[in-house]
């Protein structure tokens, strides 16, 4: 398997704190990647987005065999240990009441994905030319995009934009999307907080991943973007491309990814 990957996160132009939190990491078998973006008063935000993401990369750190039978039921299982162990600690510390995260996890092989998906954290896939947002928020606007109520145009402008209607730590029990594909040489896959996804428009993200830019590159260019219309919110980017084994050079590499958390 061969991977061409790179992370950051960054505060934003307005927020004094970051609550986002990056996990990237990769064996001989398969990558794993989660974006969280916490919420809540007094930090607790950041510290619900870095236990998700400790809980999910610790739950499925022995996770390789993508086509095994119970693959996509230990990610399920991860993220609702990771809300169950968020939902604790707002029970049994006062300050942390009313904290949250949302996870988007992704597993991937040469042949195979999994999402892991809880919140409105988004996951993309560029293949041949067409980029597909693989999540589903879990939004108030999402809803109203569903119902027919609004345009997913409005729904970027809408005022409850920010709304979510899933989160880890929202309650005891937590149900979340889970979901398997094929993955391809050539792939690129996206992973990224709504601080990004809210100030940077699909087709200008579609542009730069089709870019022949590396990685790198791209999560700069991304991030850089969000910043300069606005930076309303902390933004996050994952970016991994699927290689050919026969690739040679720095494309090969693993960009080195610190395990979370890992903070702008």
């Amino acid at each position: 398997m061969h991977l061409a990957v790179a992370a950051r996160t960054d505060v934003g132009r307005i927020r004094k704190g970051n609550e986002d939190t990056l996990h990237a990491s990769a064996n001989s078998y398969r990558g794993l990647f989660i974006v969280a973006d916490g919420m809540g008063g007094h930090a607790a935000g950041e510290v619900a987005s870095e236990m998700s993401v400790e809980v999910v990369s610790r739950g499925l750190a022995e996770l390789n065999a993508l086509d095994s039978g119970d693959a996509q039921s230990r990610v399920g299982d991860a993220l609702r240990d990771a809300n169950r162990a968020v939902y604790e600690r707002t029970r049994t510390e006062r300050d942390k009441l009313g904290m949250g995260s949302t996870v988007s996890a992704l597993l991937l092989s040469d042949t195979r994905f999994i999402v892991g998906h809880v919140g409105d954290s988004r996951i993309y896939l560029v293949r041949e030319g067409r980029m597909e947002q693989l999540t589903r928020d879990h939004s108030l606007v999402q809803e109203q995009v569903d119902a027919g109520l609004i345009t997913a145009e409005q729904a970027r402008r809408h005022p409850q934009s920010n709304v979510i209607t899933r989160c880890i730590g929202m309650a005891d029990e937590i149900e979340p999307d889970v979901f398997d594909g094929e993955a391809r040489v050539g792939d690129a896959f996206l992973l990224a907080s709504d601080g990004l996804t809210g100030m940077v428009e699909d087709k200008r993200i579609e542009q730069l991943l089709m870019s022949r830019a590396t990685p790198a590159r791209i999560v700069d260019a991304l991030i850089a973007e969000a910043n300069n219309n606005g930076g309303n919110d902390n933004i996050t980017a994952v970016v991994v491309r699927v290689l050919a084994a026969e690739s040679t050079g720095t494309d090969r590499e693993v960009t080195p990814i610190p395990p979370a958390p890992a903070h702008g």
